[in-house]
């Protein structure tokens, strides 16, 4: 019967990829969000699985992934990872760096996370537009701090909830034709949960619905733009699990909940995350599908190999890529590393992200 049930789950997962496969198609291209940082896959582990995570996380990037699967983890923990960004223009000084933490409080009935997410995007001249002369230089740089809380509602659900400060400096000054500036802050608010069926073992299933808040405002409030409000549908299923073998397999689906129309304007929340489903806003077709699988070898674990793949619709980003990883633990502390082929002249090709974990005080997950 076990057998009979494992097998009804993996049909079951391979049976929604190839439905959603099947529902992207060509349509119109469409205006995105604001401060698209928050998007950035923040692990090394997860990116090695074509950047999956929201159902099979079982670790601090959960705070990123679903910070609802934090409730089921003890002791504490902490990544640090770090990635030169779209290194195919050569720009050393464009980089992404990603720390999160997790700590258990019994107290407190449940586990704490925070983050911090920085993205550089390089120096830049500033000039009249008449005139080459430089007038001065800046850095332009995105970071954001999440603090989260989760516990169990059930013994088979976590529940998280994280509040987010963002603060984006595109520029110190505005154009000749707008008084503001490129700097702006606001905040956002994830809710996630991932369910781990106590009658299927090897099975959990997380949803997160991320960057939930006001829209960005840089220079008036009538050029506003949303934030990247993200829903998240994971699975994640133990194909293999013995004494020196586990291999575990991650399927995502994602859906940017943003409505732009032609004239530039876009929904506020809450009607956008219902508008953004309708044919003008790409309805299913701006679904995006990662996949891959995890490998671990030792007895406690001991070396990862990972593989996985990213889709994201032609006339919506047009983001295709395979993605290789590999992992080493020893006694508390863990070491990955990620690649992305994505095929010649393609800006995120060749991007290789690290992450290094110390963990300590509990069994983790």
């Amino acid at each position: 019967m076990a057998t009979l049930v494992r097998f009804r789950v993996m049909l079951l997962l391979a049976f929604c990829g190839v439905l959603l496969l099947a529902a992207v198609q060509p349509a119109s291209a469409q205006g995105e969000s604001a401060v698209p940082f928050l998007l950035i896959a923040p692990n090394s582990r997860a990116s090695g699985m074509g950047e999956s995570g929201t159902g099979s996380v079982d670790d601090v990037s959960a705070v990123y992934w679903n910070p609802g699967a934090l409730a089921f983890m003890d002791g504490q923990e902490i990544s640090i990872t770090h990635a030169n960004w779209l290194p195919a223009f050569g720009l050393s000084d464009l980089f992404y760096d990603h720390l999160n933490y997790r700590q258990r409080i019994d107290a407190l009935g449940g586990t704490i996370g925070a983050s911090v997410t920085y993205l550089s995007l390089g120096e830049f001249i500033i000039t009249d537009s008449n005139s080459p002369t430089e007038r001065g230089r800046f850095r332009s740089y995105e970071y954001a701090v999440t603090l989260g809380y989760a516990t169990l509602a059930t013994q088979e659900l976590g529940v998280g909830m994280n509040l987010r400060f963002i603060h984006s400096a595109l520029s110190p000054i505005g154009t000749e034709q707008e008084k503001g500036s490129g700097i702006t802050s606001t905040v956002s608010v994830d809710l996630a949960a991932q369910w781990r069926p106590a009658s299927i073992k090897e099975l959990s299933v997380g949803l997160n619905l991320s960057n939930i808040g006001p829209k960005v405002t840089y220079v008036d409030a009538a050029q506003a733009d949303p934030l990247p409000t993200n829903l998240r549908l994971g699975f994640g299923y133990k194909l293999l699990q013995d004494e020196y073998n586990e291999l575990t397999y991650s399927l995502d689906f994602a859906r940017l909940l943003v409505r732009r129309h032609e004239d530039g304007t876009s929904d506020g929340l809450p009607k956008s995350l219902l508008s953004a489903w309708d044919t003008g806003g790409g309805g299913l077709k701006k679904v995006i599908i990662s996949t891959g699988a995890e490998y671990w070898y030792g007895s406690p674990k001991l070396i990862a190999l990972r593989i996985g793949y990213f889709y994201e619709n032609p006339q919506f980003g047009n983001r295709k890529f395979l993605t290789f990883g590999a992992g080493i633990r020893y006694d508390m502390y863990g070491f990955d590393f990620s690649y992305i082929s994505a095929g010649t002249d393609h800006p995120l090709s060749d991007t290789i992200r690290f992450s290094l974990l110390i963990a300590w005080g509990g069994a983790g997950s």
